[in-house]
């Protein structure tokens, strides 16, 4: 028989929302904070490989639960950002009206798939509620500074009170100000030239920068939204250009981002990826004499210039510097034949790979007398915050080599000689050293015994632009007086984004400049018409970029502790009972930009004492991505003319250049060819292009990817759910493989899982009819059962949910081949089985005679005295003849389930990985032997 699952879900999901099951309170039991990242609602709705973080998440929470753990699971939206603008551009709607569909949206779609979200905990972005907080942290920031000494972020008041006292002899800060002052010189400045030496020390601060700018998008992007030189939204180009933005320093944190790593639980790809983002590198600067000294904005002969080099030992290759076009010397540096140039190539916006312009100038090389290195301006390579040049050294660095070679620089070689095993020749002091500690050491104490350098430990994170040029995001609380940023008082919050009718991009300037009411009143405190701005009496500009979308999902894990708190971001009471997040779920794409993000944001709260823990996160878990077939088809480029893809290496088609345009898959047969009729009917556009065949058919080109609307590969779960029910699509999608592995989606296989849960179904149902015997069980029933619960319960250890299904599948079959329907038996597996498959569990739970949810009945553990060793044989799993690892299984099972579980053990394809299985050998009670 099998059971109804449209009539069963949709009761039980119904069930849950009226009696409020997933509402979770601070109770006097031990807490449990399971996360999902922060997902953005888009216009397209939930596709499958969304659905795999949400589905782990759920079964874990409600293991975790059954544990006896007060569990907080919440969920809301990453609702500002570019994605909902652009959709909303698209749409022709406004983002406050396609934001808000969206989000009904998506509810109504992870609703239908039972997962146990805490909802009455929901937060959005957008919500004025929720971004009051964020403005006020950003004043907070905005109105501190890092001192180096004590390693952590203070207010601004402490050091204006210390410029007052002493100057700035005795700080320590991260800061881009280098220049000493007395007390006594501080205390004369004008409110100006005060303001513009504290904003070189604020965490949050205005500078020119060059950045990533994306002209058909309007705004400036992070490198995280970059790929291959073209925004990640759109593909549109991405151009480097000089604009005035607000940065956090976040490089101040760059040690502690790097020291904190160890505190949390992660895979070390993940680790590695943050710690190679940070980039610690300890090297040496190095003054160097200018051949042609310059002369500075002031008139005063500069004849020195400072650089970083990575790795001193090979300072005898270096074969030229290159000076950041944020440089301070970058505008004077170059000799007077040079200086119209070289100001034009720093003023204009550059988008070439390798873009760099010779100055006409030379430093000395500190060690070879007389030898000249030329002086370059490029913004190629990356810069350290605090030194903007570097030493190119093409012998022992990629990226210099590459640059050397499109300038034509000549090469100074410092190589290992092999003849005589000697690391260094043709180096100075450093000739015959075999060993590059020993080198590196050496030429940092000449630089130091000649005072002209000495060792340093810098990074290569730079400081992240905060500006984005955009309508929808939340507005910056800053207002600006004679040019001066102000914050605007923190009890005036939240400014409110206002409502503007037309939000697409102005050229580099954001919308809100559009906007008829966006001035602050200085004296009454409040928002004004922009029609009234004096800019010296009471009326000033707002700030009209918006915050990136970062801003908010960088602290929204503490606002689901505390989320209607009017008060305050969040109580004392509610984060000393949550802390940090036990479990954060979330795709290994987000490992840099948002981690690092969140983890300086934790760090600067706790710094300021409105939180306790250094670290936001204990355990992080990366879920890998179902793939799906994506089908381009080739178009020249600039001609209606699409070409079959076997031609392009014809002759007569090599001279053409081509672009690869994706399309739906259901223009496209099972051999790859493409419907031209439909295809035509589909894109109008193209209904007069011509089609170059070959054997009478155009064949297209089929990729695995990563599921996405634009490759037209996505897999809609409303669509499986309705066909085979919301359990078994859960199943399936775990059952696919490992969780932190990507795995390709196929729905070939998902009547293995239908057929499962029928079976599961059955034990409890004869002819149509609920039947349960009270009998007691037998020992082999009890030792089948508990050898399960122990299976299960090591496997959660390392999340192995695939395995997990593969030893429910082996004990119903077990069971169902025995005609056990014992309740002592039948009982413990509903509730084992419960977290996968939520609404066949309740529905079963409730015909066994239980009036609360299952989700409040706690989960069996194993007891050793049904687990008798006598009727269990140890079988050592071999790979190639070496010994791996052992497995115990009962005497009675057959060979097939043994093939079967050993096939979807977790181990087995940790080891496998993508070899192919050649032989599975098997000597029964004795060993098993897998051949590769």
């Amino acid at each position: 028989m099998e059971y109804n699952y449209q009539e069963i879900e949709k009761r039980w999901q119904i069930y849950w929302k009226k009696n409020n099951i997933f509402r979770t309170k601070e109770k006097k039991k031990l807490k449990y904070y399971i996360l999902n990242m922060f997902p953005y609602p888009s216009g397209a709705g939930l596709h499958i490989g969304h659905c795999l973080g949400y589905i782990t998440s759920d079964i874990y929470a409600r293991y975790k639960r059954s544990q006896g753990y007060n569990v907080l699971n919440p969920i809301g939206f990453d609702s500002f950002g570019l994605p909902a603008e652009q959709y909303a551009i698209q749409t022709n709607k406004h983002p406050f009206e396609t934001t808000s569909q969206n989000i009904k949206k998506y509810k109504n779609q992870i609703n239908n798939l039972g997962i146990s979200f805490d909802w009455s905990r929901k937060i959005c972005t957008s919500d004025p509620n929720y971004y009051h907080w964020t403005q006020w942290m950003f004043i907070q920031i905005y109105n501190s500074w890092y001192d180096k000494d004590s390693e952590k972020a203070k207010s601004i008041n402490l050091l204006i009170k210390e410029f007052q006292k002493n100057g700035n002899f005795y700080v320590n800060a991260s800061t881009s100000f280098e220049k000493k002052f007395s007390s006594n010189i501080w205390n004369q400045l004008s409110v100006l030239e005060k303001e513009s030496i504290l904003l070189k020390y604020r965490l949050a601060y205005l500078s020119k920068s060059v950045v990533n700018w994306c002209p058909d998008l309007g705004t400036v992007l992070a490198n995280d939204e970059i790929e291959n030189g073209r925004s990640q939204r759109g593909g549109f180009p991405v151009q480097r250009k000089k604009m005035k933005q607000w940065h956090l320093r976040i490089s101040a944190y760059a040690n502690r981002l790097l020291k904190g790593l160890k505190y949390i639980e992660c895979s070390d790809s993940l680790k590695n990826l943050q710690s190679n983002w940070i980039g610690e590198l300890t090297g040496a600067f190095v003054v160097f004499d200018i051949v042609y000294p310059i002369y500075s904005k002031n008139n005063k002969i500069i004849k020195k210039i400072k650089s970083f080099i990575h790795h001193p030992e090979y300072i005898f290759g270096m074969s030229f510097v290159v000076l950041s076009s944020e440089h301070p010397l970058s505008k004077e540096i170059a000799i007077p034949s040079d200086q119209k140039k070289v100001l034009n190539f720093i003023q204009k916006t550059k988008n070439k790979n390798i873009s760099g312009i010779f100055t006409g100038n030379y430093v000395f090389h500190p060690f070879i007398t007389d030898q000249k290195i030329p002086i370059f301006i490029s913004d190629y390579f990356s810069f350290d915050n605090q030194i903007e040049s570097i030493i190119g050294i093409p012998c022992n660095d990629k990226k210099s080599e590459k640059f050397a070679n499109e300038f034509g620089i000549n090469f100074i070689q410092v190589n290992f000689c092999k003849k005589s095993q000697k690391i260094f020749f043709n180096s100075g002091f450093l000739n015959g050293l075999n060993s590059n500690k020993e080198a590196k050491k050496k030429v940092i104490a000449k630089l130091i015994e000649k005072k002209i350098g000495n060792k340093i430990t810098t990074y290569k994170i730079r400081d992240a632009i905060f500006s984005r040029q955009r309508y929808w995001g939340e507005p910056i609380p800053i207002y600006f007086k004679n040019k001066i940023p102000y914050a605007i008082p923190i009890e005036k919050l939240p400014i409110i984004l206002p409502k503007i009718e037309n939000f697409h991009p102005s050229d580099g300037k954001s919308p809100l400049i559009r906007a008829k009411k966006w001035a602050w009143d200085e004296k009454n405190m409040k928002i004004v018409s922009s029609i009234n701005i004096d800019d010296k009496k009471n009326i000033f500009p707002i700030e009209t970029d918006t915050m990136p979308s970062w801003a908010g999902s960088s602290w929204y894990y503490l606002r689901y502790m505390d989320p209607h708190n009017t008060k305050f971001f969040l109580s004392k009471e509610k984060e000393n009972f949550w802390k940090k997040v036990d479990l954060y779920i979330g795709g290994y794409e987000h490992g840099t930009g948002h981690l690092i993000y969140s983890r300086f944001w934790h760090k600067f709260l706790k710094d300021r004492g409105w939180i306790n823990t250094e670290e936001p996160f204990k355990k992080v878990l990366n879920q890998g991505m179902i793939l799906n077939y994506s089908y381009k088809i080739l178009k020249v480029i600039d001609k209606n003319i699409f070409i079959s893809y076997g031609l392009k290496n014809k002759e007569i088609f090599r001279s053409y250049s081509y672009q690869e345009i994706y399309v739906k898959t259901n223009l496209i047969n099972k051999k790859n060819e493409l419907d031209i009729n439909l295809f035509k009917k589909t894109y109008p556009s193209f209904y007069d292009s011509y089609f170059y065949l070959e054997n009478g058919v155009f064949i297209c080109k089929n990729k695995l990817e990563k599921m996405s609307k634009s490759k037209y590969n996505v897999v809609n779960p409303d669509h499986i759910s309705k066909k085979y029910g919301v359990d078994i699509f859960r199943l399936y999608e775990i059952f696919l493989g490992p969780v932190t592995q990507s795995k390709c989606w196929d729905d070939k296989k998902i009547n293995g899982i239908k057929n499962f849960i029928n079976k599961f179904w059955n034990l409890f149902h004869k002819n149509g009819v609920f039947q349960v015997s009270e009998i007691y069980p037998s020992s082999k029933e009890y030792y089948i059962l508990h050898h399960t619960i122990n299976s299960i319960h090591e496997k959660m250890k390392y999340f192995s949910l695939n395995t997990i299904i593969s030893s429910f599948m082996i004990i119903v079959n077990q069971l169902t081949i025995m005609k056990c329907n014992k309740r002592k038996i039948l009982e413990p597996l509903v509730k084992l089985i419960a977290p996968f498959a939520p609404h066949i569990t309740e529905e079963i739970w409730n015909k066994l005679g239980k009036k609360k949810s299952i989700i409040y009945s706690k989960i069996p553990m194993s007891n050793i005295k049904y687990l008798n060793k006598k009727d269990k044989v140890k079988y050592p799993i071999m790979f190639n003849n070496k010994l791996k690892f052992v497995e115990s299984f009962d005497k009675n099972i057959s060979i097939k389930e043994i093939k079967n579980y050993i096939f979807n053990h977790y181990k087995t394809k940790l080891f496998l990985k993508k070899k192919t299985i050649k032989k599975f050998i098997i000597i029964p009670n004795k060993i098993i032997n897998i051949l590769f």
